[in-house]
């Protein structure tokens, strides 16, 4: 299912565009307990279309959004990663550039996540400059991309140039990156961002035990410098939002754990879905507390069931802090 022709007609039927650099054919499975150096017997092997973009997709789909997939795909996992969007009626528009990576997670019987990604293929400038077009022909004033996850190998300042070109082309751009490409790309800035906790003392060069009440303060800074949404998830212990005007506070909820990969990009794509609907920002944070605590219900990078996190959403306690 390839969707250029919306933006060639002048129409698109996607508000949400996924932009995924590195995707991946992810492949989850269970271990009793993680020997390394020695036979490890996998069990309840999962196997899906991954990639933070493509996992954002995939939800924003099953809670009833318009998204289209992009990135780079190529290669026979590539075919793979193409053909299992098309399983999920995911509309996608990637490049075809090199081999598509292949990424095993392995989650032992205390829960532990060991992740074992592969780097990604190099990309050429023509295969840029053939999705930079993409995307610029998606770019409007109704439209949000999200920019999210690992980049192939190459310069860090991609997502950096991308924000800008899209934003002044009218769209609104979501970051959800780490390290250098981070850091870069809140030069633009985007409007909005979601780090978790490591990923923002890093940026910070703040320590581990960092307390809360000055997590929220650096993200107010950000917020400052022209962000308009710092969504700071904080794993177990749920999460913080930061706009212009206030600082929500939500803690996480219980709920029976099978796999925490992906609760984050559940939680992009829940504030993404909102933004697009013009949602108030408590309801998409709400929903936001919810898709991400569905997520992990779920084996793999499998996207939640929209009536749990519907469900979900009764739950959630927001507080303005």
């Amino acid at each position: 299912m390839i969707c250029s022709g919306a933006a060639k007609r002048g129409r698109i039927d996607a508000m949400i565009i996924t932009v995924t650099l590195n995707p991946a054919i992810d492949k989850t499975a269970r271990v009793k307990k993680l020997c390394p150096g020695a036979l490890n017997r996998l069990q309840d092997v999962a196997v899906d279309a991954g990639g933070k973009g493509v996992n954002v997709s995939a939800v924003v789909s099953v809670l009833g959004g318009k998204t289209i997939a992009a990135g780079f795909a190529g290669g026979t996992t590539g075919d793979e990663l193409l053909m299992r969007l098309d399983e999920r009626a995911i509309p996608h528009d990637f490049v075809r550039a090199g081999t598509t990576r292949v990424n095993l997670k392995l989650i032992d019987d205390d829960g532990a996540l060991t992740e074992l990604n592969e780097p990604g293929p190099p990309v050429s400038p023509e295969e840029w400059r053939a999705l930079e077009q993409k995307l610029f022909a998606y770019a409007a004033r109704d439209v949000i991309f999200v920019l999210s996850g690992s980049l192939p190998r190459g310069p860090d300042d991609v997502y950096l140039r991308l924000c800008r070109a899209l934003r002044e082309r009218g769209a609104r751009v979501f970051v959800d990156a780490d390290g250098e490409p981070f850091r870069q790309a809140l030069l633009a800035p985007p409007d909005y961002i979601k780090p978790n906790r490591y990923e923002l003392l890093q940026y910070f060069s703040a320590p581990a035990d960092t307390p809360e009440a000055a997590l929220a303060e650096y993200c107010r800074e950000l917020v400052g410098r022209g962000v308009s949404l710092a969504a700071l998830s904080l794993g177990a212990d749920g999460a913080l939002f930061v706009t212009e005007t206030a600082c929500y506070r939500a803690p996480a909820l219980s709920v029976p754990v099978r796999s925490t990969v992906g609760a984050g990009d559940s939680m992009v794509a829940a504030l993404v879905y909102g933004l697009d609907k013009g949602l108030m920002p408590e309801q998409s944070m709400i929903l936001a507390m919810a898709a991400s605590a569905a997520a992990v219900t779920t084996p793999g990078t499998k996207a939640p069931d929209p009536a749990l996190v519907r469900e979900l959403e009764t739950r959630v306690q927001l507080r303005r802090l």
